[in-house]
């Protein structure tokens, strides 16, 4: 374990949102939707980056009222690598945290001065930077921040 500093206290703002690989987007939207009561997102409170993938029917997008964002990716093909539901397994695709943009790139030199695998970017996009990379056991997390106001 390396000793160089850490981000501050308190830079991770809040969890932005948490991607799911989903079978079937129809019950899964319906489960989430219906049965918990999440908001979909729909026309322009779909991010920018992700609309296209709405329109095909690829992505849903819900929100909690705390206004963390539930990402559903169609993914038919998924399966655990065994029937046993208890063995470890995961549908989640990676979980985002929410950064001020002044701090992005800070973020960015914590991570490589810690050695952490990148998995990829810094990326910019009209939503915003991210950088994905992944924790001790192979979880992908996500830093990202809103597009800087100038």
């Amino acid at each position: 374990m390396t000793l160089c500093p850490g981000l501050p206290s308190g830079s991770l703002r809040r969890v932005h949102h948490i991607a799911l690989n989903v079978q079937d987007m129809e019950k899964s939207c319906h489960f989430y939707g219906h049965i918990l009561g999440l908001k979909p997102l729909v026309g322009d409170e779909v991010p920018s980056t992700l609309r296209s993938l709405v329109e095909e029917g690829k992505v849903s997008n819900f929100v909690t009222p705390d206004g963390t964002v539930l990402d559903l990716f169609a993914t038919p093909d998924l399966s655990p690598p065994a029937a046993d539901p208890r063995q470890s397994f995961t549908r989640t695709d990676h979980l985002a945290f929410d950064i001020a943009p002044e701090q992005f790139d800070q973020a960015i030199a914590v991570l490589a001065a810690h050695g952490v695998i990148i998995a990829g970017g810094p990326v910019t996009r009209p939503t915003g930077r991210g950088i994905y990379f992944y924790d001790p056991d192979g979880f992908q997390v996500e830093i990202r921040c809103d597009p800087e106001i100038v």
